[in-house]
This record gives structure tokens, C-alpha cells and sequence, in this order.
């Protein structure tokens, strides 16, 4: 996983949902101020919904802080509209099925379930500036109080 204080690689396209519409862009656009990146395994999951239940509790003061909220996964778009709709998120929700901001942030580990091992994205979040500089990282989330940590993040930069 990189550290904090490094400069991660924005120059990737990645699918996202933002207030039910579906574009494609370069992440690098997303950082049009400073941006918190929740990474989560998978839409419609007990712990996953606890994450971005959590975020989008608290979407509106992160907002009045000044800051972006994206909540990434695998799941494509269609189950992202889907997923937004019914948990009602009112931030981007980020598609990477090729783990690209997962590589960028060097934080794919290794995983295992019911005996097979694969490689994922670990669950995970970052406080990242608009020239793609982490400034914070948690590197495992408490799912039941996501929003509460990240909070934390925030008040103390």
C-alpha cells in the first residue's frame, strides 16, 4: 500500500455514477478539490452497506467541508444506479472492475474464501488533494463507522 504523502497516478479512465448519470472520465477530473475515496468489495452486501449507509448519512457535511466523496467498487454502473437509488446515495459511486485506482494506490491483497485464494482491492479509504497527493489513508475501514473515522481525517488536516 503506498504511504501517505505520496503522489498517486491520476491519469486513468474509470466509469462513474454521479446523480444517476453514467459517464466515463478521467479520474483526474474527479480532483477538482480534495477527495475522500472509500473503497468497498460490493453493492448489496451486509458490511458494503453498512460502509456507504454510513457516507451517505454524512454526505452533506462532507460537502460543507469542501470535499468530494466517491465510493468504489467492481460492481458496473447499472448496479451502481440501481444501488444508489435504493441506499440513497447522493454521491459518485466509481465502477473499477480492472482494479485501476486499486494499482494506483498499490492496495491490492491477497484474499481467501472457502478455500480458493484471489487477489482484491483492500477495503480501504483515502484523503487525496486535487494534484493527487494522499493525504490520509485508512487502511482497514470500520464499516459501522465509516463516516465517523473519515470525519476524524478531515477535522485534523
Amino acid at each position: 500500500m503506498i504511504s501517505k504523502g505520496t503522489k498517486i497516478d491520476t491519469n486513468f479512465s474509470i466509469k462513474v455514477v454521479d446523480n444517476g448519470e453514467e459517464k466515463e472520465v478521467e479520474f483526474s477530473e474527479l480532483l477538482d478539490r480534495p477527495t475522500i475515496v472509500s473503497v468497498y468489495m460490493k453493492n448489496n452486501t451486509s458490511s458494503c452497506d453498512r460502509q456507504t449507509e454510513s457516507l451517505a448519512e454524512h454526505s452533506k457535511w462532507f460537502d460543507e467541508k469542501g470535499y468530494n466523496l466517491i465510493a468504489i467498487s467492481k460492481d458496473g454502473c447499472r448496479s451502481h444506479k440501481n444501488y444508489a437509488k435504493k441506499q440513497g446515495i447522493d454521491y459518485i459511486l466509481a465502477s473499477d472492475p480492472d482494479y485501476k485506482f486499486a494499482r494506483a494506490t498499490d492496495s491490492i491483497v491477497e484474499k481467501s474464501m472457502y478455500g480458493n485464494t484471489y487477489e482484491s482491492p483492500s477495503r480501504s479509504a483515502y484523503l487525496i488533494d486535487i494534484d493527487g497527493t494522499v493525504l490520509e489513508i485508512i487502511e482497514k475501514v470500520n464499516t459501522k463507522a465509516h463516516a465517523e473515522e473519515l470525519k476524524e481525517l478531515v477535522e485534523s488536516n
